[in-house]
């Protein structure tokens, strides 16, 4: 097993060190498991709470994101050039 694979991230590999796509696909593989029934309680519970976390931390990412978005908006332009209306104007 490849630890470097980006398509199975370990269930101990800390959140925070997650992108938001690794922790979103987690988070579904968890809830998925937690909704089969075939868990044990306990270990339902742990998944829950990794879920939590992992929640969490897409809506963190997901929050910088907008404000990213919000802050480009407010300067007028689009993220990385200039703004549209100055692009080709002949």
């Amino acid at each position: 097993m490849s630890e470097s694979r980006d398509d199975t991230t370990p269930a101990d590999t800390p959140v925070a060190d997650l992108s938001y796509e690794q922790a979103r696909d987690e988070l579904v593989a968890l809830v998925a498991r937690i909704e089969s029934g075939q868990v044990p309680l306990e270990e339902a519970m742990t998944l829950w709470e990794r879920g939590e976390e992992l929640a969490a931390h897409c809506q963190t990412k997901l929050d910088a994101a907008q404000e990213t978005l919000d802050r480009s908006t407010q300067d007028g332009g689009p993220l990385g050039g200039t703004a549209p209306e100055d692009a080709g104007d002949d």
